[in-house]
């Protein structure tokens, strides 16, 4: 498949974007020059590859071809520090694969320790951030797995740290008797999302059994955190995010000393180790600093 870069730039800033408007704005051209260039690669590769709407979205072979197009412009920044080239390139961007938790604590530090990159940042749960390297939709991607994915390397990072944490009122409310069985099937739960399963691993871990309480959906980490300080319900909330709220007591542990540690690695893809190198050396500097060792 030959691929026209032009249409491809085109293919990519409107998935950036949003929108074909967005796109010529970022790209100096009209809107209609985008349109042409999409219905090009789109005739070419037989298939439709964004879905027009308010924001335009990628179908999966127009995020494969997005993510490819990405690759290249991280290749060839750097073949042009590799040549020593003299004439400006455009920032390199590197999408990656993170957690919620870790874009709350730590990740931002690491990403500002790399100058002259754009970031696009994926957020998934560290259980499924590495499919997204599997579908070829990212370069690197923050992830629970240790095992690589095919073409791509993996380093251990450290633990990410949690603490079953609830307000002191609805621990006096839900838990008089102590955390049991019967008072965990009443108390209202804080969930990330569907894909969440912290707060399910935590109490199989401390009851030997599976509990599904009621509970709240709240995509957020730092929602997570005052929602618990509010009386909401309790959650599995990340040790660098309640540290102060705990020694304040402002907010407890269900359990005291019951923490629950899910390990990290960085997964990179081999192909573009040198490109990413700078990442990853900031990511595992930083992780070092943040992160207790697995």
């Amino acid at each position: 498949m030959n691929l026209d870069y032009a249409q491809m730039h085109a293919l990519a800033a409107i998935l950036r974007n949003g929108s074909f408007e967005a796109a010529a704005t970022e790209l100096g051209v009209t809107p209609s020059a985008i349109s042409q260039r999409l219905k090009a690669l789109e005739d070419q590769a037989g298939t439709l590859l964004v879905n027009r709407g308010q924001p335009c979205t990628g179908t999966d072979a127009g995020r494969r071809l997005a993510a490819h197009m990405e690759h290249v412009g991280l290749l060839e920044g750097q073949l042009a520090k590799d040549l020593g080239a003299m004439v400006p390139t455009a920032d390199s961007r590197l999408r990656i694969a993170v957690t919620a938790d870790s874009l709350a604590t730590w990740v931002l530090a690491a990403l500002a320790e790399v100058p002259g990159l754009l970031f696009d940042l994926i957020v998934d749960d560290q259980d499924f951030s590495a499919e997204w390297l599997r579908r070829g939709e990212v370069v690197a991607a923050i992830t629970s797995h240790a095992r690589p994915v095919s073409g791509c390397d993996s380093v251990p990072l450290g633990v990410l740290r949690y603490v079953a944490t609830c307000s002191p009122d609805f621990h006096a409310q839900y838990f008089p008797q102590g955390v049991t069985t019967d008072a965990l099937k009443l108390a209202p739960m804080l969930r990330f999302d569907q894909k969440d399963e912290l707060q399910a691993s935590w109490m199989q871990r401390q009851l030997g059994r599976k509990i599904t309480p009621p509970s709240h959906g709240l995509p957020s980490s730092q929602g997570f955190v005052d929602a618990s300080l509010l009386g909401l319900g309790w959650g599995m909330n990340p040790e660098p995010l309640v540290k102060a709220h705990i020694e304040t007591g402002r907010l407890v542990p269900l359990i005291p000393d019951t923490p629950f540690d899910t390990p990290l690695f960085w997964q990179s893809s081999r192909l573009l180790r040198t490109a990413i190198d700078p990442l990853t050396r900031a990511v595992r500097k930083t992780a070092r600093v943040h992160l207790p060792p697995s």
